[in-house]
């Protein structure tokens, strides 16, 4: 933001025309070695270790053309004045300046309001690192017993007190401000430095941190611009102060050790985000020098994206306590909609009331860098937040769960990303409620929920030797649903008005076939999506083969029975296919509950034979053969179907298929 100012006091046109002049593989050139075997000159492609972390391989690259600099290993970029800028430690208009000589430019008349915020910017970066001397100074000090205390209980060592420059701000409340003065700072300057503050009565000033261990906050160029302290006194209103907003402070687009963490992330091809200062420093002490910490209780989208130029996938490691879980729920939040291919977040909940520091004093790098490992994504922490806890034992609290999943998932503005985490909840919403599952549990109640089942494959039924041979055992069941599941989402789609007058059961509908989930789930999310071309007449389905990739009616249609049914033509009245959609949902849900009447029956048939068991199997089995008639035949009862039924159960009950066979 501060650069936009500078660059409005420049000539329209003056950097482009700096650009053109410069050869930006002569101004990297004076900093790099170029790799000979990767480099093509001709075509102006340069490869070099990179200047801003090191690395053995060639992965910073050079386009001379187009006139940009990109790193593959710590993600830095940009043109010539931003190499400038990073490589000289100069401020924008100060890289300008070397450039515009360098191309034989002369610099046009300042904007004297440009020049006195520079200015002022310097004059202010120069008290801010005698605040830091002063503070360290202080810390050496024989005042600072209770804080050098502190910090060795933290077990800090004092190279990596020196390489964060802690140190200690008095208890008294002017002893920084008359410091600065004794060097001549003017008062009002030390203000604007965010050190001091003036009262509201007119009286002398006192300086902002007292009886605190004290951070230095230091940009990428490597200038402190704020301090972050922490309060000696346990009854301190807050634990942790950081400076106020100034001209050199903006703290939603600031990270703690941003600089070092952007170097290191190259070298460990991670980043990792803490919660705060003490855990940034603990961590580094033991290696893991690749962490930021923001600069309050929440992340920013600024913060956010200055973490994503770091690292495309950074680790965001939480304490696990209440506040952490909290943090991490918000963050998701404000993620989703910034999420982009090859761009996301992973989260490393710690372990109930212990932070970094902890988990590596107690158990060492390698129990921590495991936790790092096992990190999750986003999606699995978002399905996470919505059904632990929870129960969803009735339809409203299924629905419940699906419009909230919905509402989450609708935040994703890019459209592959947002088809992928439905089909990806989807899978994780079949695991937990479907049919199958359930029946797969009922047969081995030793495994959870959708343990037994890898995806993409038709989930195989358990059957006991005894029941193998009976007529249920031996139908195919997952061809018949299948069928009718199609039928249900044909329908759907190619009427908006039926699909919505049935969403709750439509939410309801066990999907047992894992490729058709994804279609109920792009039916689901896309329902109450608003019509983006109302000129269209198939706009709903449009949507959905939007959010899919692919037109699901194209695939559905191939199949026989549904391409030849007679309400599912192509100008089939939306009555007809409102009532196939109506009857084939009524049908499902009746054969799916025959289903599970029959296995649970199964299970209790272990003695002998009971009156109401062989009940249960009769009336099961004849819900079953109703809803399992084939589609493309008239829906009524008919003697010969009612005289098979009865046959094959007579068959049940002759073979005695509850009894165990002895050898």
């Amino acid at each position: 933001m501060r650069e936009h100012y500078i660059h409005m006091s420049l000539p329209p046109g003056f950097l482009e025309e700096l650009r053109n002049r410069s050869s930006l593989s002569q101004v990297v050139g004076r900093k790099v070695t170029w790799e000979q075997k990767k480099t093509n000159i001709a075509k102006g492609d340069y490869w070099a270790p990179c200047p801003f972390h090191s690395e053995k391989t060639a992965s910073f690259h050079v386009d001379d053309k187009k006139g940009f600099y990109y790193c593959f290993g710590c993600h830095e970029k940009g043109d010539a004045i931003s190499f400038i800028r990073n490589s000289e430690n100069v401020s924008f208009i100060e890289a300008v300046e070397i450039l515009a000589r360098e191309a034989g430019l002369t610099m046009p008349a300042r904007d004297p309001k440009a020049q006195e915020k520079i200015d002022t910017n310097k004059e202010l970066a120069s008290i801010m690192e005698n605040a830091v001397q002063f503070y360290k100074m202080q810390f050496n000090g024989s005042n600072a017993k209770n804080a050098k205390d502190y910090i060795k209980s933290r077990g800090l060592t004092a190279d990596i007190i020196n390489t964060f420059e802690i140190g200690f701000a008095p208890g008294d409340r002017t002893s920084l401000s008359q410091f600065l003065l004794n060097k001549g700072i003017k008062e009002n300057k030390i203000i604007d430095a965010g050190l001091a503050i003036k009262p509201d009565d007119g009286g002398n000033i006192f300086d902002r941190f007292r009886g605190r261990i004290m951070f230095p906050i230091r940009n990428t160029q490597g200038r402190c611009i704020a301090f972050g302290g922490r309060a000696m006194d346990p009854n301190a209103r807050a634990k942790y102060l950081n400076s106020n907003e100034t001209a050199l402070f903006d703290k939603g687009r600031s990270l703690y050790n941003h600089a070092p963490a952007r170097e290191a992330s190259g070298k460990a091809n991670s980043l990792i985000v803490a919660e705060g200062y003490m855990d940034v420093i603990a961590l580094s002490q033991f290696g893991f020098k690749h962490a930021v910490a923001p600069l309050g209780t929440a992340i920013t989208e600024n913060q956010l994206a200055l973490i994503w130029r770091i690292h495309h996938e950074p680790i965001i490691a939480l304490d696990g306590d209440t506040a952490g879980l909290r943090a991490a729920m918000r963050l998701i939040d404000l993620a989703l909609p910034l999420l982009e291919a090859g761009k996301s977040l992973r989260f490393c909940i710690l372990p109930l009331g212990q932070d970094p520091d902890d988990i590596l004093k107690d158990k060492g790098a390698t129990f921590l860098q495991e936790l790092l490992d096992n990190s999750v994504s986003m999606v699995n922490l978002l399905w996470q937040r919505e059904t632990e806890g929870k129960n969803f034992d009735s339809p409203e609290r299924r629905a419940l769960l699906d419009k909230s999943l919905r509402a989450a998932v609708l935040t994703i503005r890019d459209k592959s990303i947002r088809h992928h985490y439905g089909q990806a909840i989807k899978e994780l919403r079949y695991q937990l409620f479907s049919p199958i599952n359930n029946n797969m549990n009922l047969a081995n109640k030793s495994k959870s929920y959708g343990s037994s089942q890898s995806w993409g494959k038709k989930p195989k039924l358990l059957a006991s030797p005894n029941t193998k041979s009976s007529m249920l055992a031996m139908q195919s069941d997952e061809t018949n649903w299948r069928l009718r599941e199609s039928l249900i989402l044909v329908s759907a789609i190619k009427n908006q008005s039926a699909a919505l007058k049935n969403e709750s059961a439509l939410e309801r509908c066990p999907i047992t076939t894992p490729d058709l989930v994804e279609i109920m789930n792009a039916v689901l999310i896309n329902l109450h999506v608003k019509k983006t071309d109302a000129g269209i007449k198939d706009n709903f389905a449009i949507n959905i083969q939007n959010s899919l990739g692919y037109s699901p009616l194209d695939k559905l249609m191939k199949l026989k029975p549904i391409k030849n049914h007679p309400y599912l033509k192509k100008n089939s009245p939306p009555d007809l296919v409102e009532q196939t959609l109506e009857e084939e949902l009524a049908k499902h849900v009746a054969l799916i509950g025959a289903f599970n009447e029959i296995k649970e029956a199964e299970q209790d048939l272990t003695g002998l034979v009971d009156e109401g068991l062989t009940w249960r199997l009769q009336q099961a089995a004849i819900a079953k053969a109703k809803a399992t008639r084939a589609v493309e035949e008239e829906y009524s009862e008919t003697d010969e179907n009612a005289s098979e039924m009865s046959k094959n159960l007579q068959n049940m009950l002759d073979n005695q298929i509850w009894v165990k066979k002895t050898r």
